[in-house]
């Protein structure tokens, strides 16, 4: 549901602006990203270190945590939002944006920048309600602000004819509502966590574990802004800003698959912290399997469907002759190794569950810095737009074999000790 936050954005910009707008949509991923990768940086933290504290049953180290979280979001996000804010137009053209997609870019990122704020308290006060055991609440957190924003899109992209700007408008809204439903929450006595005036006194060692955690998700979010600037360029060079529109349309299609990944791994997440620290290491064990089987069948019917259906995948976001054809080829190549990419995920995933933070680093940053860049380079350099396609692939294969190798060792010392 997350994913459609974007994705129908792009499905009604696509069929409602133009091509050019996709292609300006997509220019704003970068910084989106960036927007996101400091989100998650406090949110997943968070999350994740209460629900090893609960495990150990201490509630009030517990609500801290929740203090921490909202001050530090606060603080964090609003210098980030202020200056990405103040930098907007020098950003674009460093992230390969030209005359023709800068403006659809900027009418954008001029409202959901500021509104971000609201992004980063939904998804973090969704992850505590998770730790916290609340899921089905947390869940309707997400469903509120993407339902709302299906039904508002349309609204003002057609009904008042305001076309990207309206998608922007809606977006926004619908991430404020959000948010608002989430917070409630820890404020109402019942909640068994809730805001303190106690966990509102800054503790040098929650800010250091809350960061020590979600560093592994803000540099994966981080370095795939960087990937991605770089490959807007390649783009660019090598293809056009239609090139960039189809970029766009492969990664609404894999937004999808990877957020599906990662809402399996937010259910792991809190059961695995909760036994880890409840020193339960077979159900440690048994959830990570779980949640790898059922990620690997969501990824191999994604391949299958880009396989055998990517021009019918890509025309859900566009009719434009041009970008269909680069779009229908650029997704059979992107997605060839997409089967095992869910076994990466949810690998990386649990490692940032039972607290190895350096674990889930290093796998975060091996796909995109020690794979995809380099491949991303040789590949446009050796077959232009078609090299940064395949770059993908190769990526998504090494890392995965990475991982098989790092989380062998960790089950096979689970076994010893258990």
């Amino acid at each position: 549901m997350v994913a459609l936050y974007n994705v129908v954005d792009r499905i009604f910009i696509g069929h409602g602006v133009g091509p050019m707008a996709i292609s300006g949509l997509a220019l704003t991923f970068p910084l989106l990203n960036l927007l996101q990768a400091f989100g998650t940086l406090i949110g997943v933290g968070a999350a994740t270190r209460m629900s090893i504290v609960l495990g150990m049953k201490d509630v009030r180290w517990a609500e801290k945590i929740l203090g921490h979280s909202l001050m530090l979001t606060l603080t964090i996000s609003g210098t980030v939002i202020v200056l990405s804010t103040i930098f907007i137009h020098p950003i674009l053209q460093l992230f390969g944006g030209s005359e023709h997609t800068i403006p659809y870019a900027a009418e954008y990122l001029y409202y959901v920048i500021p509104g971000s704020i609201f992004t980063s308290l939904s998804f973090n006060h969704a992850g505590l309600m998770r730790s916290s055991g609340y899921p089905r609440k947390s869940m309707m957190v997400i469903l509120i602000g993407a339902a709302l924003n299906i039904i508002l899109d349309p609204v003002f992209i057609f009904v008042f004819d305001m076309g990207i700007q309206g998608a922007a408008i809606a977006t926004v809204l619908s991430m404020m509502v959000s948010a608002v439903f989430a917070m409630h929450h820890f404020f109402k006595p019942s909640s068994f966590i809730r805001y303190r005036k106690y966990a509102f006194n800054v503790e040098r060692r929650i800010v250091r574990n809350i960061i020590a955690i979600g560093l592994s998700p803000f540099l994966l979010n981080a370095m795939s802004s960087i990937i991605n600037v770089v490959m807007n360029q390649m783009l660019v060079t090598h293809g056009g800003d239609i090139a960039i529109g189809a970029n766009g349309i492969i990664s609404g299609y894999g937004i999808v698959v990877v957020m599906i990944i990662f809402g399996l791994c937010q259910g792991m997440q809190p059961i695995v912290g909760y036994n880890y620290g409840a020193q339960q290491l077979k159900r440690v064990k048994d959830t990570y399997k779980l949640t790898v089987k059922a990620s690997s069948i969501v990824t191999v019917v994604s391949f299958v469907l880009a396989m055998l259906m990517p021009r019918q995948m890509a025309m859900v976001f566009t009719s434009d002759p041009e970008l269909l054809d680069i779009s229908t080829s650029a997704i059979r190549i992107s997605f060839m190794a997409f089967a095992v990419i869910g076994f990466q995920i949810v690998t990386g995933q649990f490692f940032q569950a039972i607290g190895k933070a350096k674990n889930a680093i290093f796998l975060s940053l091996s796909r995109q810095a020690v794979f995809l860049l380099p491949a991303l380079l040789l590949g446009a350099h050796l077959w232009g737009l078609t090299g940064v396609f395949v770059s993908m692939p190769v990526s998504d294969f090494l890392a995965s074999a990475v991982s098989a190798w790092m989380i062998f060792r960790q089950l096979r010392h689970f076994s010893a000790n258990s």
